[in-house]
C-alpha cells in the first residue's frame, strides 16, 4: 500500500485563518468573511488543535502572528492565490488577461506597437504589458514569462522561437539618395552587435572610404537620424520594411547581408505559459510568419 497524504484542513479554517492573520484581528476578519466572530474564532481554533500549533498570540486588542502562523500564512495564501487564478484562466475565458512581453525599444516600436490593432481585433481579451529592454541586465529583472532577444537564437537555459531573420541594407533619406557613389556620406552606427558596417563592405565588394559617424544606442534611434538626412544606415530588414514601403527611407545598393541573428520569442525552459501567453505566442510566430529570407 502507498502512504496516504494527510487530510487537509478545511477550506472554510484556511480562509479564516488568512484574514485573521492579515487583518490582524479575528471581527474584522469575520466582517469580511461574512461570519460571525464566534464562528472564526472557532474556526482557528479547531485549526489550531488540528495542527497541534498555536498559531496566533492573543491580544487585548486583536491578535498577532505567532512564529508558526507567519511561516504558514505565505503558503495558505500563494494556494488561494494559485486556486484563483487557475479558476479564471479555465472557468472565466471571457476576462481580460493581461500578458507581459519584454522587448528591445527598437522591436517594441517598429514591430509591435504598430501590430496592436490587428492583436485587438485578434486577441480582444489580451491586453499587452510591453516592458522596453534597453540594456542586456534588462532582461534578469522579474516580472515576466515572454521576451524578446536579439541574437543567434542561442539563449542558455531558454526556448526560444525565432520571429525575424536579419538582412541588411544600407538606406538613407530620399534627398541623400540622388548620387551615385553615396559611399562618402556619413555612417550612422549602432552600438553592440548591429555594428556590421565592416562586414556589408567586405562582402559587397564595395570599398569603404574614411568618413563623419554618428553612434547611437539604439537602432530606433539611429533609423530616426537617417530620416532625418543625418548619413547612411545599414539597414536592419524586415525593421525598416515599413519605412522603405512608405519612402521615407530608400535603399541605395541591390546587394543584402544575411545574418544569422535576428529576433527570438524566448521564455525559461521550466516555464509554463498561461492560456493568454500560448494565444499570444501564437499570433506573434503567425503575423511574423513572412519575416524571414526573402
Amino acid at each position: 500500500m502507498g502512504r496516504t497524504n494527510p487530510p487537509l484542513p478545511p477550506l472554510d479554517w484556511l480562509r479564516s485563518f488568512e484574514a485573521a492573520a492579515r487583518l490582524s484581528n479575528f471581527t474584522a476578519a469575520a466582517t469580511e468573511l461574512g461570519l460571525t466572530q464566534a464562528a472564526v474564532s472557532q474556526h482557528i481554533r479547531l485549526l489550531e488543535e488540528r495542527l497541534k500549533t498555536r498559531l496566533f498570540s492573543r491580544l487585548a486588542r486583536g491578535v498577532a502572528l505567532a512564529p508558526e502562523g507567519a511561516a504558514y500564512l505565505p503558503h495558505i495564501q500563494s494556494a488561494f492565490a494559485t486556486i484563483g487564478n487557475s479558476t479564471a484562466e479555465l472557468f472565466e475565458p471571457r476576462a481580460v488577461q493581461t500578458v507581459t512581453v519584454r522587448a528591445p525599444i527598437s522591436f517594441a516600436l517598429l514591430m509591435i506597437v504598430p501590430a496592436l490593432p490587428d492583436l485587438a481585433k485578434a486577441l480582444p481579451r489580451i491586453q499587452l504589458d510591453l516592458v522596453t529592454i534597453h540594456r542586456p541586465a534588462d532582461y534578469d529583472l522579474p516580472g515576466s514569462t515572454l521576451d524578446i532577444r536579439f541574437g543567434n537564437g542561442s539563449f542558455p537555459g531558454r526556448e526560444a522561437d525565432r520571429l525575424t531573420a536579419e538582412r541588411l541594407v544600407p538606406v538613407a533619406a530620399p534627398a541623400l539618395a540622388g548620387d551615385a557613389d553615396w559611399t562618402p556620406l556619413p555612417l550612422l552606427l549602432v552600438a553592440g552587435a548591429r555594428e556590421m558596417w565592416a562586414e556589408w563592405f567586405a562582402a559587397s565588394g564595395l570599398a569603404g572610404h574614411p568618413r563623419r559617424s554618428h553612434r547611437f544606442d539604439s537602432f530606433v534611434a539611429a533609423m530616426e537620424a537617417a530620416r532625418a538626412g543625418a548619413g547612411v544606415l545599414l539597414g536592419s530588414r524586415p525593421l525598416v520594411d515599413t519605412a522603405l514601403d512608405r519612402r521615407t527611407l530608400v535603399r541605395l545598393s541591390d546587394f543584402e547581408l544575411s545574418s544569422t541573428s535576428g529576433h527570438f520569442l524566448t521564455k525559461a525552459s521550466t516555464a509554463r505559459l498561461t492560456s493568454a501567453e500560448q494565444d499570444f505566442r501564437q499570433w506573434l510566430l503567425s503575423r511574423l510568419s513572412g519575416s524571414g529570407p526573402a
